[in-house]
């Protein structure tokens, strides 16, 4: 018996251009969902914005936790009004570091302030960042911000008074694809100063209280002519 070679029929073999094109579609389409969806959701990056309007960046914000007061001498640092004077259970603390924000980054740097607190502060920044001075007040798991401030600046000095009890400070967001560095120095009667960077990442930093200062802004003494004397 003698066998027929079979012929292959090419009618349901799509065509090179058609495999081009629907690659080509596949691609544009996963790469809209990465820039406008995953990107801003899982990461916190949102190149283009949508993030932010679509309320995704908020998914990647690290979750703020609203933790008991540090202890201190005397008591929380609330203060006791005495004419125009506020006398307070403790010194106030000083804080300055420079803050450096990646492209299409954000962080937030807080204060613990209680209910009537004063802090001093002054900032600026290389670029106009998206800025919002605002708060989270205790007596909630998850509170609602409430805004103080959110002009449009490279730079801001200036004083608060806490209105109410909870961690008071600043968000920071680079829109471009530049290093974002922000020079921040405060004073003030807080107790504690947490920065919070996406995803999830939070960092509790060291308060100088007036002897520390002191002791960092006096020049030391040369080990050579130390040994000398």
């Amino acid at each position: 018996m003698s066998t027929q070679p079979q012929t292959i029929s090419n009618a349901n073999v799509p065509a090179t251009a058609t495999l081009v094109k629907t690659t080509l579609v596949a691609i544009v389409v996963a790469t809209i969902l990465l820039l406008t969806t995953i990107l801003p959701a899982e990461y916190g990056v949102d190149p283009i914005g949508t993030g932010r309007m679509l309320g995704l960046t908020a998914i990647s914000s690290p979750p703020v936790e609203q933790g008991a007061p540090t202890a201190t001498t005397g008591g929380p640092l609330v203060p006791n009004p005495l004419g125009p004077i506020g006398q307070y259970p403790a010194e106030f603390k000083v804080d300055t570091r420079e803050i450096v924000v990646g492209p299409y980054q954000f962080v937030e740097y807080k204060y613990r302030l209680e209910k009537g607190a004063t802090m001093l502060f002054s900032w600026s920044a290389n670029l106009v960042p998206i800025y919002d001075f605002h708060a989270d007040p205790d007596g909630s798991p998850a509170p609602e911000p409430v805004s103080f401030d959110k002009e449009s600046t490279r730079q801001a000095s200036g004083s608060f008074v806490a209105p109410f009890a909870g961690i008071h400070g600043w968000f920071w967001e680079n829109p471009g694809g530049d290093t974002l560095r922000i020079s921040l120095t405060t004073a003030g009667f807080y107790s504690a100063a947490t920065e919070f960077r996406s995803p999830r990442r939070r960092e509790s930093h060291e308060l100088l209280g007036l002897d520390r200062l002191i002791m960092l802004r006096t020049p030391q003494p040369a080990v050579g002519n130390a040994a000398q004397r």
